[in-house]
């Protein structure tokens, strides 16, 4: 039987209405979320397991003579309406071409947004899985299909309320926060900010080798952990992050190795998205810009989300000197990486 996912947030007419609804979200309890899961018609058998979750709360919660559900807080102050409507929305569509995506459920009225407390919520069927080992072939060549399939679609309409893969916000916006917020320790201050300096007008140079790319409606964060092999091949998950963006967004992420392995995988990739969608080489001058934007913006993400006490717990690690001269490293090696011919796609 599957599985349910059930998504909540605490936005009222985009609005967070007080730092109160933030601090019921950090102490979440189990009679709110039990609650809400009763308001959809289901009846909880009381059991509930926290789920390895870090932007949203995730609980996998029992239920009398049916299989479980998933229920998943989204985190205020993210997304509007518009914006989860629009997340709700690429995933029935999606879904409606049978891709294999997790899509909400719409409720009799076809409503897929609930409140609860003043907590929103929808509820999201799930398959099983397990993450793919990625060991290159026909196991990339499946995963591009289904990108391409996905890709194609999303190239049929635009977002109007998600946000967009850019430099601005990714890089700029993410090192500023950083900088004036003092998570870099004073010693390491120079080094990031100049390598930053630098960093950033190569990522620009990298963007303008790419030239004009279609921007379309991406998953946003297509990695591993967010696709789930069954026998019947891969399905998808999370789609909390879905953007506007060039298509190699949602496939950089799974190239990962040596300059030659990487260029054996995107071969095996476009083998098998380029059956459904066309692809634009000069993409693949953007590789590595958008992995440096993407270390930028992680550093910046767990910084933004310090606050919440599930953060330092989970990751004791982050803000730590080691932490920072590790990231100089990292970023001085997408430095040279920028610098490297463009990955080549036969």
């Amino acid at each position: 039987m599957p599985v349910l996912y059930i998504c909540v947030s605490v936005w009222e007419n985009n609005v967070v209405k007080s730092q109160d609804e933030v601090q019921d979200f950090y102490g979440l309890g189990p009679d709110e979320i039990l609650n809400a899961v009763e308001q959809c018609g289901f009846m909880p058998d009381g059991s509930l397991l926290a789920l390895n979750s870090y932007e949203n709360r995730v609980y996998r919660v029992g239920i009398e003579d049916a299989a479980p559900l998933v229920a998943k807080f989204y985190r205020p102050q993210r997304w509007s309406d518009a914006a989860i409507l629009e997340e709700h929305g690429f995933a029935l569509e999606l879904a409606e071409t049978e891709i294999p995506v997790v899509a909400p459920l719409r409720d009799d009225n076809g409503e897929t947004l609930h409140h609860h407390a003043g907590h929103r919520f929808a509820l999201f069927p799930c398959v099983g899985g397990r993450m793919p080992e990625l060991s290159g072939g026909e196991d990339y060549e499946i995963i591009g299909r289904f990108i391409g399939r996905i890709h194609a679609v999303g190239q049929l309409q635009a977002f109007k309320a998600r946000p967009v893969v850019d430099i601005d916000s990714y890089a700029t916006q993410s090192y500023q926060y950083l900088m004036e917020n003092g998570f870099i320790p004073p010693e390491l201050e120079l080094p990031y900010r100049s390598l930053v300096e630098d960093l950033i007008p190569e990522v620009e140079a990298a963007w303008a080798r790419a030239g004009e790319v279609s921007q379309i409606r991406l998953h946003g964060d297509c990695h591993a952990s967010n696709i789930l092999w069954t026998d019947n091949g891969p399905h998808f998950v999370d789609l909390d992050d879905c953007r506007t963006g060039p298509a190699i967004q949602d496939l950089w992420m799974l190239l990962n190795g040596s300059r030659m392995d990487m260029t054996i995988q995107v071969a095996d990739l476009l083998e098998g998205y380029t059956e459904f969608t066309e692809f634009n080489p000069r993409e693949l001058h953007l590789v590595e810009a958008l992995r440096t934007l993407r270390l930028l913006y992680y550093s910046a993400w767990l910084a933004r989300r310090w606050v919440d006490p599930a953060f330092p717990r989970s990751f004791p690690w982050f803000n730590t000197t080691r932490y920072w001269e590790e990231q100089i490293l990292a970023l001085r090696e997408q430095f040279s990486a920028l610098q490297e011919p463009v990955l080549v796609w036969n």
